[in-house]
């Protein structure tokens, strides 16, 4: 296990279960350079936040009902998160569209995974869209955070086949398992210095991505 110091320290926000959180615990368990300093939730009921406890990583809850508007809630995360003085921002399961002074002074270190190929299918309930639409693949997508919705520049996807027989369940587990693998795989191309956002642009390894990476089977 490496030394904390030679760890990229990140937040990571959550608000239900917290599996794509427990993924990255577990690749921090494992080889993973980061140092998650805090996890942070606008419910209290989030499982996620019991996955924390059971690793030792700090807990906080911010509930969201407890504010004016987006704005004043943005501004008590931001003073939040920036307590822990984060290098990356990870948003896993965060049910929050997030203001644009918020995405602003996170530019380029605030990252989300969207169960979808974006740009296919932004916004919810993306697995029964995708079987309504009878599309052939499905997946998931790592993306930089921007003020637009599930808009920002794409980093890494994993494809999954829609099956014949699909539920809106079934193709969710599968997605699910992809996420799982290309969450952790995202954040350590971050925290070792290989990925980037410049000017809106994906830069992975010094070199423009013109689309989004793509996890091989």
């Amino acid at each position: 296990m490496q030394e904390s110091a030679k760890r990229l320290p990140i937040v990571v926000l959550i608000s239900g279960g917290g599996s794509n959180l427990q993924a990255i615990i577990d690749a921090a368990n494992n080889d993973l350079p980061v140092e998650i300093r805090a996890v942070i939730s606008n419910r209290s009921d989030a499982y996620g936040l019991e996955r924390a406890q059971q690793a030792a990583i700090p807990t906080a809850v911010l509930d969201h009902t407890h504010y004016e508007g987006r704005e004043a809630f943005d501004t008590a995360l931001i003073e939040l998160i920036d307590s822990h003085q984060p290098q990356l921002v990870v948003l896993a399961g965060f049910m929050r569209i997030l203001t644009p002074e918020f995405v602003r002074h996170y530019q380029g270190r605030l990252i989300n995974i969207h169960p979808s190929l974006l740009p296919e299918f932004r916004g919810l309930h993306t697995h029964r869209r995708a079987i309504e639409a009878a599309a052939s693949h499905h997946g998931a997508t790592v993306h930089f955070v921007t003020d637009e919705l599930d808009g920002g520049p794409l980093i890494l996807q994993a494809q999954v086949p829609v099956l014949a027989d699909d539920s809106e369940e079934l193709l969710a587990a599968r997605v699910l398992e992809q996420e799982h693998k290309i969450y952790p795989l995202a954040i350590r191309w971050f925290a070792e210095g290989r990925l980037e956002m410049r000017d809106h642009t994906v830069v992975l390894d010094n070199q423009p991505l013109e689309k989004p990476a793509q996890l091989e089977a």
